[in-house]
């Protein structure tokens, strides 16, 4: 897909009120290399028949010809017995080379509701990029084929964008509430991307790859054309161009059990998260993404967009040559009197309460007396993490060379600096000052 400069609501197409009721879908043709192959009709509450679908629900799948079937009733069953909408579901068969699409054309063909698309490329953001654009309801949402996430959570994940009061729902393993049952190699992979999002694109939601998420149709329509990527990623990339155009994300915390028999590649689909990760940063830095506000601001002003990495990175480079320089004089100024541990500690900790002050206002834009003792209290926190670093290279230098001079001691702290300096700008970024999206809604539910 092609990423214009710039992403509005459609021509003539009316911003929400506060609450706004079902809005218009998106009506474009399924996307290249995608094919409507079976179709049936709606699924209501309570019993099967035609009529508009409120929520299409998109199941992507490669080779499961023997999952398949169980799930799909499964998620029929419940459709009809527990969801108070009209509803389809839309099995997306991402060019399986097994009976795949047989199986998924019988199963449309025996149970009302149930569609069929097949597309010739792989790729489950191209999958859901196809369905979704070509969908007439009203709520656009897809789960994993191997109903990991507890159906109960769908009800208040689409609830929300049925009333109009958030603009994408998704399911989240991190927070409070949820309950998750998989391996300490996924749990600790899923946090330290999670951590990644939040610290390089100042994400502000919990979860970026649960798969259990939802859109409405309006999200859709402006958001779809302007993500590249056509697989892993493309979740990622969806929820931080939202984040970015003031869209409201709501997340439901969820009961998870993971799929032991998951064919996923951690290794490629890591990398290509990476690469997406830095591509993205790379178009919001440099201005190439510009997404205009979807979402009317609330009355007292939204505020402004969260800052790109690459203006903070240098603001944050600009209060750092300044309070290391102001450091590194007071060391040289106290070192005689007190000796270079205790100079180290006074020094760092008088230039640190500077320099939390100084980023809050200058590099993160916070203005005002709300938060700043709190904001002082964890930077402590930064202060002692730079302080063992700088420590603990004096205490190597004085056991390595006992006779070093000044001007290598000084040097040492310069080189200890850096790597202090690193960690804090990380955790100023993600902890003490975090730029949230304008408008993620966590359900305690």
């Amino acid at each position: 897909m092609t990423t214009p400069a710039s992403v509005d609501l459609p021509a003539g197409q009316p911003r929400p009120a506060a609450v706004p009721g079902p809005l218009p879908p998106p009506t474009p043709p399924v996307g290249p290399g995608a094919s409507l192959v079976v179709a049936a009709g709606t699924v209501p509450s309570g019993a099967p028949g035609a009529g508009h679908p409120v929520l299409d629900v998109v199941v992507p799948v490669f080779n499961e010809e023997a999952d398949l079937p169980g799930c799909v009733r499964r998620l029929h069953a419940f459709l009809a017995s527990s969801l108070p909408y009209p509803a389809r579901i839309t099995i997306a068969d991402n060019a399986s080379t097994d009976a795949t699409l047989a199986v998924a054309s019988a199963l449309a063909a025996d149970l009302p509701g149930v569609a069929v698309v097949h597309l010739d490329a792989k790729g489950r953001g191209r999958a859901l990029a196809a369905v979704w654009a070509a969908s007439d309801a009203d709520v656009l949402a897809y789960m994993d084929v191997d109903l990991s996430t507890d159906l109960a959570a769908l009800l208040p994940l689409v609830a929300p964008l049925v009333s109009g009061h958030s603009d994408l729902a998704i399911g989240t393993r991190l927070a409070r509430g949820a309950r998750v049952v998989r391996g300490p190699k996924r749990e600790v992979i899923s946090r330290c991307y999670n951590l990644l999002l939040r610290t390089t694109l100042s994400a502000g939601f919990t979860d970026a790859q649960c798969g259990f998420k939802a859109i409405s149709s309006r999200g859709a329509a402006a958001l779809l054309p302007l993500v590249e990527d056509t697989g892993w990623f493309f979740d990622t990339e969806l929820l931080v161009l939202a984040e970015r155009a003031g869209l409201r994300i709501h997340e439901v915390p969820v009961d998870w059990v993971d799929d032991p028999d998951s064919r996923v590649d951690i290794v490629a689909t890591a990398w290509a998260d990476l690469c997406g990760v830095w591509r993205v940063s790379r178009g919001l830095a440099s201005g190439r993404l510009q997404l205009a506000q979807l979402r009317d601001p609330l009355p007292d002003g939204a505020g402004p967009l969260p800052p790109g990495l690459v203006s903070q990175l240098v603001r944050f480079a600009v209060v750092g040559v300044a309070s290391t320089l102001a450091y590194l004089a007071l060391f040289w100024v106290l070192r005689g009197q007190l000796g270079a541990q205790p100079a180290n500690a006074v020094a760092l900790a008088v230039t640190a309460v500077a320099n939390t002050a100084a980023n809050r206002r200058l590099t993160f834009g916070l203005r005002g007396r709300s938060g700043r003792l709190r904001a002082q209290a964890q930077g402590l926190v930064a202060f002692g993490a730079g302080l063992a670093l700088t420590a603990g290279a004096l205490a190597v230098l004085a056991a390595t060379a006992p006779h070093a001079s000044r001007a290598v001691e000084l040097a040492v702290l310069v080189a200890a600096n850096v790597a202090a300096t690193l960690l804090r700008f990380l955790l100023l970024r993600a902890w003490v000052f975090p730029v949230r999206g304008p408008s993620t809604v966590k359900d305690a539910s």
